[in-house]
């Protein structure tokens, strides 16, 4: 895969629905169009709703990664 460099990271592990998905958000909401934003979760829901929410926004996952127990998402802003 492609490495893709995080303009901004957000840390979202240990945390339980919805969070992730609401950290998620504000962060896209805060982000210029064409920023990665980076967010590590450990919650088993962020796997489809992160996706589903950055898909719902307009906006593209660039990649998922499983990482020690963590999932990491690098998301593009469109």
């Amino acid at each position: 895969m492609a490495e893709f460099a995080a303009d901004v990271k957000i840390d979202c592990k240990g945390l339980t629905c919805p969070m992730p998905v609401v950290k998620t958000k504000k962060a896209l909401n805060q982000i210029a169009p064409g920023q990665v934003l980076e967010v590590t979760a450990t919650d088993p829901g962020s796997k489809s709703d992160i996706p589903a929410l950055v898909r719902n926004m307009g906006s593209e996952v660039l990649e998922t990664r499983d990482e020690q127990g963590s999932m990491i998402f690098l998301i593009r802003k469109k």
